[in-house]
């Protein structure tokens, strides 16, 4: 719980000749989210007693501290310690990275019917960036890597099947945190924004979702793509229940199921994605595989032009 504590907890892993190996072929771009502070944190935290360290907002600027010393991101001067940018690869693709953990209300119900602080998940001055920068971006690709799924729902206490530590709360129309995702999709698709792709991770399994706007509740989008992958060394849980609000269709899951929750990296259901571009079409590739880097599902996706 000391700045120390969450140092070390970085270096324990770098302990492990794979992981140095990893590093040392593998460019990596850090991305933050829960288990960098403490299990599916938010500003409202309650920590129980066995913390020596009780207060989540101290807790979450150590976290944060050690987390930009072992995996620098370039400082902006407007707001140290800034997570979300842009990633630009060229003519075909720009990454937009997220920050879904510092700017969310509460871990609530996650019910609400208007907008406001409650219902914040990427919050309005990360929501209006991503907006400019999903505007200006020329790259044929916008992926946008986000810290969590929008459709899977993840409870934030998973034993009492209490409060929301995602996006998605149940089937229905767009409530809570699905109304910034909502603003978003109706925004992207109003602006003749083209070919966005959703990368994220979280829950512990992999996935392949496609949001269908014939088959949802809020409709007012174009279809796109979210892969989900890992973990990469730790529990295998899943498959999540999903929700109705923009009409997912699950085209790809391999998970544990129910009463095989949090199979060790052993069993052999640890997951990564591996995405490839052609240079010449733009034809862009999403392959799910396993550790033993076998290739699991497969789609070809083609680029929108104009």
């Amino acid at each position: 719980e000391t700045l120390d504590e969450f140092r070390a907890a970085h270096k324990y892993n770098l302990l492990d000749e794979h992981v140095r190996a990893f590093n040392a072929q593998i460019p990596i771009f850090g991305q933050w989210d829960d288990h960098e502070v403490t299990n599916n944190w938010s500003l409202s935290k309650q920590l129980p007693a066995t913390y020596k360290e009780r207060d989540i907002t101290l807790l979450a600027a150590r976290g944060a501290r050690a987390f930009h010393e072992m995996y620098p991101v370039r400082p902006k001067l407007a707001e140290p310690g800034r997570v979300y940018r842009a990633l630009n690869y060229g003519p075909h693709l720009d990454v937009f990275m997220l920050d879904e953990r510092s700017y969310r209300g509460a871990n609530g119900p996650n019910l609400e019917e208007s907008y406001g602080p409650a219902a914040h998940f990427i919050g309005p001055e990360q929501m209006a960036w991503l907006k400019r920068a999903l505007m200006q971006s020329r790259a044929t690709w916008k992926v946008i890597a986000s810290d969590m799924p929008i459709g899977i729902i993840v409870e934030d206490d998973a034993v009492n099947h209490k409060g929301s530590e995602a996006i998605a709360q149940g089937d229905g129309p767009a409530r809570g945190r699905e109304l910034e995702i909502a603003d978003l999709l109706r925004f992207i698709k109003t602006a003749g924004i083209r070919n966005t792709v959703w990368f994220t991770a979280d829950v512990h399994y992999t996935a392949a979702h496609y949001y269908n706007p014939d088959k949802a509740q809020f409709q007012d989008f174009e279809p796109f793509w979210e892969f989900v992958s890992g973990p990469f060394h730790a529990g295998t849980f899943g498959p999540g229940a999903m929700d109705n609000t923009f009409g997912p269709e699950v085209r790809y899951v391999k998970a544990p199921g129910p009463g095989r929750q949090n199979l060790p990296p052993s069993a052999g259901m640890q997951f990564f994605g591996h995405v490839k571009i052609e240079g010449t079409s733009g034809q862009m590739t999403v392959t799910l595989r396993d550790r033993a880097d076998t290739a699991l599902w497969s789609t070809v996706l083609d680029p929108k032009l104009g």
